[in-house]
Parts: C-alpha cells; sequence; structure tokens
C-alpha cells in the first residue's frame, strides 16, 4: 500500500512510519516542523526514517489547502492516517486559534483529498479528552460525548463529527481512534512524564496536579502503533443494526466508526511517578497543586470493541514502559 500519514516528525506518527515501512509499505509523511516544542526532537525522531527508499517526507502545513490538494494529486495514496493535530489541553486555553488552523481547517483539507482521490480508508487520532465531564467509567464509545472542557478536546469531537458527514454524503470509510495517554521512547516534551524526568534529573522539584489523585490511562507506543495498524488494514464498515431511534454514539449507518485505544488499566499519577523514581533510581521533590482548568481526573478506556473487532490487546505494563522511556532518555540527552 502507498499510505499518507500525518505528523510523521511527531512522537505516534514517526513510530508508525517506521512500522508501515518495515511491513513493506511505501509511506509519504507530512509534518510541518512547527515550533510547538523542541524541533530537534522532532529532525531526530525522522531522521530514523528519512531516509528509508520507501519513504517521502513534506514539509507542508495541512492548513495549506493548495499544498494538501498537491500532495493528494501526486502521491495518490490508498490510505490515510491522520496524526498531524496542535497537541496540548492546556496551551489550548492560551492559543486557541491555532487548534482551529491545524485541528479543524487542516482536517477538512485531509477529508477533502480523500474524497476526490477514492482513499480506501482514513484512519485519524482522536483523543481521550473528548470524554470532558462524562463521569461513567471506563470510558465506552457508546458514551454520549457533548461537554469537551477544553476546545483541543471539543477540536478532536469536531473531528469525528466531520468524518461522519463525510463518511454519509461520500461513503468515505473514516475510523477514529480515541488515544489515551500515549507514553514511551521519543514521547512529547510537553507531557508529564518528559518533564519529570527532566526536573528530577536536574534536581528539581515536579508540579503534581491535583495533588497527584489524577489517575490516567497510560498507553505505551508500540501498544498505540499496533492498534493504529490493525484498525487501518480494515476500512470501516456500517453498522447493520444501527438505528435512528436508538442511536449508538460510536457507529453508523455510514461506513464510520470509533474505537478507544488505551490500557484498560488506569494507574494514579502517584503510582506512575513511583515506577519513574524506581527506573530513574531517584526521589522526586513533589510540589502539590491543585486541578488545572480543562483538565479530567480521570481517563479510563473501555477498549471492549477494539478487542472484539481486532483482536486488540496491550502488552506492555506501565512499569516497563517507564523504564523503557527512561534508558531511552538517558541515552538521548546523554543524561
Amino acid at each position: 500500500m502507498r499510505v499518507l500519514v500525518t505528523g510523521t516528525a511527531g512522537f505516534i506518527g514517526s513510530a508508525l512510519a517506521i512500522k508501515l515501512l518495515a511491513r513493506g509499505h511505501e509511506v509519504i509523511g507530512v509534518d510541518n516542523h512547527n515550533d510547538y516544542y523542541d524541533t530537534k526532537l522532532k529532525e531526530a525522531r525522522l531522521d530514523r526514517h528519512l531516509h528509508n527508499e520507501k519513504y517521502t517526507h513534506e514539509k507542508v502545513d495541512l492548513a495549506d489547502r493548495a499544498e494538501v490538494e498537491r500532495i493528494f494529486n501526486q502521491y495518490k495514496p490508498n490510505r490515510v492516517v491522520n496524526l498531524a493535530a496542535q497537541a496540548g489541553v492546556r496551551y489550548s486555553i492560551e492559543n486557541p486559534l491555532a487548534y482551529i488552523d491545524s485541528n479543524i481547517l487542516g482536517f477538512t483539507h485531509v477529508l477533502e483529498g480523500c474524497r476526490h482521490h477514492g482513499v480506501e480508508h482514513m484512519v485519524y487520532a482522536s483523543s481521550s479528552s473528548v470524554y470532558g465531564a462524562n463521569e461513567t467509567m471506563p470510558f465506552s464509545v457508546h458514551h454520549n460525548v457533548d461537554h469537551p472542557l477544553s476546545l483541543y478536546a471539543a477540536s478532536k469531537k469536531s473531528n469525528e463529527l466531520m468524518a461522519h458527514t463525510y463518511s454519509h454524503l461520500y461513503d468515505l470509510p473514516t475510523t477514529g481512534l480515541r488515544f489515551f495517554t500515549v507514553y514511551g521512547p521519543w514521547g512529547r516534551p510537553d507531557m508529564a512524564l518528559f518533564k519529570f524526568t527532566e526536573a528530577i534529573l536536574a534536581g528539581k522539584p515536579i508540579q503534581v496536579f491535583n495533588y497527584g489523585k489524577h489517575r490516567r490511562d497510560f498507553t505505551y507506543i508500540d501498544d498505540t502503533v499496533e492498534g493504529i495498524i490493525r484498525v487501518l488494514d480494515k476500512p470501516a464498515q456500517p453498522n447493520p443494526d444501527w438505528s435512528g431511534a436508538n442511536p449508538d454514539p460510536g457507529s453508523s449507518t455510514a461506513p464510520w466508526r470509533i474505537y478507544n485505544i488505551g490500557n484498560q488499566k488506569p494507574v494514579e499519577l502517584m503510582q506512575y511517578i513511583s515506577a519513574l523514581e524506581s527506573a530513574l533510581d531517584m526521589k522526586a521533590e513533589k510540589i502539590l497543586l491543585p486541578m488545572q482548568p480543562g483538565d479530567v481526573p480521570d481517563t479510563y478506556a473501555d477498549v471492549a470493541d477494539l478487542v472484539a473487532n481486532f483482536n486488540y490487546q496491550p502488552m506492555t505494563t506501565v512499569d516497563e514502559g517507564v523504564s523503557q522511556f527512561v534508558q531511552w532518555y538517558r541515552a538521548f540527552y546523554n543524561a
């Protein structure tokens, strides 16, 4: 297959590109290399697959309609994985327009490319943040998600709605994947594990929000990528049992599906920090703070549909995953 992957200098996108190339696929990578965080890390991720003969890279912003049209015209991908997005819940409170440009406008341009070029399947990144004010645990794709608590979450919910419209109107198979706190080697510097590791090694205190009572369904990068590929291989199908009288939020009469990708084992933030302290063989000085605006106290994925339809089973424990991250971090930063 020829697969167009957006966000290939990003954490998940780069790991996915490597796995697709290992399977023998041709990969067209797109990334705008923005400076939301250290661009040197993005370049280093990209360098792992940039020189593969089956990889082609385009430095393009998805908000540039003409350039996205050119890419689809030039490469004519069979399938598309859209991972490019402006990430971060807290950043969305300070810089809302960045999320409109990337997560709404850019996403529309990708949908249009898929529509006009007969793409067999579009898989795209949604987020556990769409569950917002919902307190029913575990979070299920069959739950209502109409109360987001940040613009980032609202933009991801919008993506799901936009994809459904294209699936319904143009018979474009689309599958949205709600990621649950992905972590591991080559991760994002704006996420807790990266920040905590950097601070502890520097002998600085760490900020622990919600007094450490957060619970997160931490999902290791390799388990996440495995889930994406399994879904990509199997284009979304209509649900023959769907009823407008009792609508299921996770499926449709159109070829449109939503799945959670999570570890199914929420871990309290203090336990996560303990795993990091063990991996570093150092103790953290903690500053306990209240919950931040836009955050949710807990995430917990119900992945029953993903297990049933794709035999998906995450394999990596938090202790194993954190240890792998620390080994990478020490080597990469010579720490």
